[in-house]
């Protein structure tokens, strides 16, 4: 589609809840292995201070969805959620969405300097010429019925040195002043964080006071290893239901450290959290710095029936002056 096509054809306007029904229309089932998350994102997103939901339509049709989350005291937009009707991908309709949104932050949104995403796949040298790299992990995939995780748990607890008659022994849960504390500490920041970076199921955030309101607002479970100058902090998602199957939860693990017993130690201690109140089908992601993951992929071996969902893979976060 050319441009004249584009701002002929297409008109842009914020969501409303009257519109979810074709924005649904747009995820297709099997978009991000089954695993799209917009159906239980999209009515918190209109009500989430900060967030600006836009859509574009042609023909009365919803097309195109994207979002733009005001942090970092209003520094930085970050981009999210990105959607277009599959039949109509490869026409410039999500170029020309993002630079509609990216208009309005600049005339409504002056003091926001920085654009920052999240890419689950290798960025090309033409998208990396446009962004500055600030951060990388390595995602573990893994899938099991709920019925299965506690033997699994059972059989990750074992291989943890001095755990084997014990609960997640050396690993602390952490209230929210102690979150709030030790992730702006100056140790965090330098030596676990990615980029120094917060980043929670691919929403980055920078490390300031700014920031732990929307921490806040995710209903995360933070885990660490040690309450002061911990080897790995983690956080984790409330699960939420997915497309993949009818019963199909799906939740998102961040560890921050490259400590890989710590890891595992963390990661041990967030399924054992998560276990009483699963069932269905879960798949969860996990993501480590890329140093410790095949570590943390051979931890994870086993013959409880829990799967590895995919292969290696990554999520770089990019930003860009805006």
């Amino acid at each position: 589609m050319s441009a004249v096509g584009e701002a002929c054809d297409v008109e842009y306007s914020f969501a409303e809840e009257q519109d979810f029904q074709q924005v649904l229309n747009i995820c297709s089932s099997d978009a991000f292995d089954g695993l799209d998350y917009i159906a239980t994102t999209f009515h918190r997103w209109l009500q989430e201070p900060g967030r600006l939901v836009f859509i574009a339509r042609m023909n009365n049709r919803v097309v195109a969805l994207e979002s733009a989350l005001l942090v970092d005291g209003g520094q930085t937009v970050v981009f999210q959620g990105l959607r277009v009707a599959a039949d109509l991908r490869g026409r410039g309709i999500a170029g020309a969405l993002q630079r509609h949104v990216i208009s309005y932050i600049r005339r409504h949104y002056p003091e926001v300097s920085a654009l920052r995403l999240s890419r689950g796949d290798q960025p090309s040298p033409q998208t990396l010429a446009k962004y500055r790299l600030i951060a990388k992990e390595a995602i573990l995939s893994l899938c099991c019925e709920a019925t299965n995780l506690g033997f699994f748990v059972t059989q990750l607890r074992s291989r943890l040195p001095g755990q084997a008659d014990s609960s997640s022994r050396g690993t602390v849960t952490l209230n929210q002043q102690q979150v709030e504390t030790l992730i702006l500490s100056n140790y965090v920041v330098s030596n676990l964080l990615p980029g120094k970076t917060i980043i929670n199921d691919w929403e980055p955030l920078k490390p300031v006071e700014a920031n732990l309101e929307v921490l806040r607002r995710r209903g995360l479970m933070w885990i660490a290893d040690h309450e002061s100058e911990p080897f790995a902090i983690s956080l984790c998602t409330t699960p939420y239901a997915v497309p993949y199957r009818h019963d199909a939860l799906h939740f998102n693990i961040n560890i921050f450290g490259c400590s890989l017993s710590s890891v595992c130690a963390v990661f041990l201690a967030q399924l054992e959290a998560l276990l009483p109140n699963l069932q269905g089908y879960l798949i969860f992601h996990t993501y480590v710095d890329p140093a410790v993951w095949s570590g943390l992929r051979q931890f994870c071996q086993n013959n409880a029936s829990v799967s590895f969902f995919k292969d290696y893979w990554e999520e770089v976060i990019l930003e860009k002056d805006l």
